[in-house]
């Protein structure tokens, strides 16, 4: 299965989907309008092998709502992030099996190596 979860309005998100194209056989969730249900996050943390590791933390709503001066554990990754899309750190790519988070330059290298 190759599989990315994006926000359709993130200028980084549409960046990289360009710099990964062709997107050909891949599955494109906009997480705004198609939000992502309990199921695909935990296929998503058994991947990964944490929520934190999805969690991003450079999300406005982080800070908003104090976020930051409180100590999160795994349960409240997971429901804040099924709480609102803002909180899953994009784009999520996923091929066979695999999975790429975030933005850096290296992920997106590797991802873009498993996708073609």
């Amino acid at each position: 299965m190759k599989k990315i979860y994006h926000l359709g309005s993130c200028s980084t998100c549409q960046r990289i989907l360009k710099e990964l194209e062709p997107l050909d056989g891949v599955l494109l969730q906009e997480i705004k309008t198609e939000p992502m249900t309990a199921e695909q996050l935990e296929e998503m943390k058994n991947m990964s092998g944490s929520y934190e590791s999805l969690f991003s933390k450079r999300a406005m709503l982080y800070r908003q709502k104090g976020l930051h001066e409180k100590q999160l554990n795994e349960d409240d990754y997971k429901s804040l992030i099924l709480e609102h899309y803002t909180f899953l750190k994009r784009p999520v790519v996923i091929v066979d099996g695999q999975i790429f988070i975030g933005n850096s330059k290296k992920v997106v290298h590797a991802a873009k190596e498993a996708l073609h």
